[in-house]
């Protein structure tokens, strides 16, 4: 029998995780600072006469990088790495501190293919979660493949409510876990924008502890506490015409997927479809429409770890991840981005309202809402990236996030 007053083990995995984002760090690090080097190596002699305290020493090594990361010489289409701290905050996290590696690029240095990218994301927050996260969006040569995937690894205690609609507010328990996820999208281009191939979903749910809110009391565990590996295969297809992921201003972004969890290869058999449909309308030069469809279809035996959610800083904003799963979930989202209020300001501002619901089955029983806004400020204007500060509300309270790039 589960014992859900046991204490979260120092698992070997846990430990691992920590070295290895520690070396992971020290290895970013020593990249980052080789390539300095060799640009120095490279770059132009020193000027004859060149003395130290003449005004003209060599810039140091953060004002290199705010030059890299906001200033107005770069080009906004020339690929390169970068990295900085970064700094966010939501309810599930509260304070989130972290450290951004990005790497772009167009392959074979053709600016004719689309901008590929790389990026490693590594934190730690105030509620005492860190992991490591791996994301990568890669066009071949002519944009010919498209390689476009994710991977979690993390230490992510995350608050538990129940399933479906009529769950309460109050928290019900809170669960921690070991995660170790990879979703990965192999696919060869059709025609124009539109991409299909296969698709790979790899999970693992390790050392899971529920801890009640309410001791003393018998709760009805959910299906799957047990943790375990999930192996998906399917196919997928994505209409992507946008180009600047963390800010679009134009553009369709469409994915519909499929993916089964056989039995020989999960300890869940079930299957997932899903669509995610994005459109970015331009109403002036600074003013976007955005708007959101997404939904997720689950089937067999599901763990409460796969069922789909609704909350978070994207999707429904004010509710916390995971407030509301099920089966089934689909919700919509409108937005309307000031980027900036006025041409060449840093300043702007935008506006959102979602609609969303879980359900076990085809039955929508209750619509949920959300409404939210805030402001903007440019930060990187090279790259068209801005930081939000949202606050949202619903029918049950509300949430405040505040994150590098928009919500999607």
């Amino acid at each position: 029998m589960y014992d859900t007053n046991k204490e979260a083990p120092l698992s070997p995995s846990r430990s691992i995780t920590l070295y290895l984002l520690l070396a992971l760090f020290i290895a970013l690090v020593g990249f980052h600072a080789h390539a300095e080097l060799n640009q120095r190596a490279d770059g132009p002699p020193t000027e004859p006469g060149h003395q130290e305290g003449d005004g003209r020493e060599e810039r140091s090594f953060i004002d290199r990088q705010l030059d890299q990361l906001i200033g107005t010489k770069e080009s906004a289409h020339e690929g390169g790495f970068i990295m900085f701290p970064t700094l966010a905050y939501a309810p599930e996290t509260r304070w989130d501190f972290g450290l951004n590696t990005l790497y772009i690029y167009f392959a074979n240095d053709r600016v004719t293919n689309r901008l590929s990218e790389l990026n490693v994301y590594t934190y730690y927050t105030q509620n005492h979660q860190y992991g490591l996260w791996a994301d990568h969006t890669i066009y071949s040569d002519r944009n010919e493949w498209f390689f476009y995937g994710k991977s979690r690894f993390q230490y992510f205690p995350m608050n538990y409510y129940g399933v479906g609609l009529d769950t309460s507010p109050e928290v019900k328990a809170v669960i921690d876990s070991d995660v170790i996820s990879v979703r990965e999208r192999i696919l060869k281009r059709v025609e124009g924008s539109l991409y299909l191939g296969a698709e790979l979903d790899f999970r693992s749910m390790q050392n899971l502890v529920y801890r009640p809110k309410a001791k003393g009391v018998d709760h009805h565990l959910p299906f799957g506490i047990e943790g375990g590996t999930q192996v998906g295969l399917g196919l997928g297809l994505i209409y992507d015409s946008c180009h600047n992921a963390m800010n679009v201003r134009d553009g369709v972004l469409a994915e519909v997927g499929f993916l089964s969890y056989l039995d020989a290869l999960s300890d869940y058999p079930m299957t997932t479809g899903l669509f995610d449909s994005r459109f970015f309308y331009p109403v002036t030069s600074t003013q976007v429409i955005a708007l959101q469809l997404q939904g997720e279809f689950t089937f067999g035996a599901v763990p409460f770890t796969q069922l789909p959610t609704l909350g978070g800083a994207s999707v429904m904003r004010g509710y916390y991840t995971g407030r509301y799963r099920d089966k089934r979930a689909l919700a919509t989202q409108v937005e309307y981005r000031f980027l900036p209020f006025v041409p060449g300001s840093r300043w702007g501002g935008a506006v959102f309202a979602s609609l969303g619901s879980v359900s076990p089955d085809w039955e929508l029983r209750r619509v949920l809402w959300a409404v939210g806004a805030g402001p903007r400020i440019l930060l990187f204007p090279q790259k068209d990236i801005f930081s939000r500060l949202d606050v949202a509300f619903t029918e049950e309270g509300s949430g405040v996030y505040f994150y590098i790039g928009e919500a999607f």
